[in-house]
């Protein structure tokens, strides 16, 4: 087996992510990537006969070592051991797994992802997706770098772009993740949300807020014709973050919010806003009581990865255990859905009960 010094790079990257090593490590080995990508071939093999690599800025010790190995034709030591260790992230979710077409809840470096649009993009179609969803973070969202309507609308400039290279075979969709206020209104101006392709809708302020007025936001705002998705409904974390720009702010265990979770669920299933299925190991959201009554009121749901570097898009592993677990039937994931009939659903007005 052979393999290219990018692709190994690329591909040592993501196994870390997967991983939720630190993100520092993680970037030496995509920065490096890039330092190579444009060299070509025959530089590349110049410097690594003359042992002039490391004289590059962003090529190390340990990067350097993968590009040798690899331009000798050899499986680079650190991906191997990587590979070999390599195993589902969950088991017992496969069979959910294997139904989802997409990732509705993803972030850029133009919010707070780590990795630029075309690097998830081709890691989305790397593991098999035909779509993904850009759902970078709302204007209000500042600690995020939100964006505004302005920077939005350039966004949408550059997955138009992308999807003219990428032709029938992916589709980056039009997407944000937009901030449920605290009256319940939406993040953004209303015209905007309505050009996109779909809109996930999420509570990233005043969490601890009183349960009878937490639970008339969120109705507002599932009942909005222009939510899709409720996003991680509880907003509680599990376990501390790692491997993501959110890291380096020490995050710790967060209870969940406190709100009648039958009635807004009963929102979602009336105006037919599904319910995410939040896949990154710190969130686990909703829990399995809150998913089981979701389920029982006939909510609509998506399993999503929130992922904000590609190796995070594998997290999928870790919703769909949990969504076999709880019995979700797959007819009601959106994201098991084509294409078109996921538009239909997500178009504006157009949400049905499930």
């Amino acid at each position: 087996m052979t393999i290219e010094p990018v692709d190994a790079l690329r591909r040592i990257a993501f196994l870390l992510e997967r991983q939720r090593e630190d993100t520092r490590r993680v970037e030496a080995y995509r920065n490096a990537a890039k330092v190579v990508l444009p060299l070509g071939e025959d530089e590349v093999r110049r410097r690594v006969a003359a042992g002039t690599l490391k004289e590059l800025a962003g090529i190390g010790p340990s990067t350097a070592a993968v590009i040798e190995q690899a331009v000798a034709g050899q499986v680079p030591d650190k991906l191997a051991a990587l590979e070999e260790a390599y195993a589902p992230l969950a088991v017992g979710g496969e069979s959910m797994r294997e139904q989802l077409r997409g990732d509705l809840h993803t972030h850029s470096d133009w919010s707070d992802g780590g990795s630029p649009i075309e690097e998830m993009v081709a890691s989305a179609m790397e593991v098999g997706h035909d779509y993904l969803a850009l759902t970078d973070h709302s204007r209000g969202l500042k600690v995020a770098n939100g964006l505004s309507a302005d920077r939005l609308r350039r966004q949408l400039g550059v997955v138009d772009a992308i999807n003219a290279h990428t032709g029938e075979a992916f589709r980056l969709l039009k997407a944000i993740e937009v901030d449920i206020l605290d009256d319940g209104t939406l993040d953004q101006e209303p015209e905007l949300l309505a050009s996109l392709d779909i809109r996930v809708a999420s509570v990233h302020s005043k969490l601890r807020m009183e349960s009878a007025a937490m639970t008339c936001r969120m109705v507002a705002a599932v009942r909005d014709p222009l939510t899709n998705v409720l996003g991680h409904c509880t907003g509680r974390r599990v376990m501390s973050r790692r491997g993501d720009k959110g890291a380096a702010s020490g995050a710790r265990m967060r209870p969940p919010s406190e709100f009648d979770a039958r009635a807004v669920f009963e929102a979602c299933a009336e105006s037919g806003t599904a319910v995410e299925i939040n896949s990154r190991p710190e969130r686990q959201d909703p829990p399995g009581e809150l998913l089981r009554l979701a389920i029982d009121l006939g909510c609509l749901f998506t399993i999503s990865t929130d992922a904000h570097a590609p190796g995070q898009l594998d997290f999928l592993d870790l919703g769909c255990e949990r969504a076999v677990r709880h019995g979700v039937p797959p007819e009601r994931v959106v994201n098991t859905w084509p294409l078109d009939d996921l538009l239909e659903w997500a178009r504006p007005g157009s949400h049905q009960g499930a």
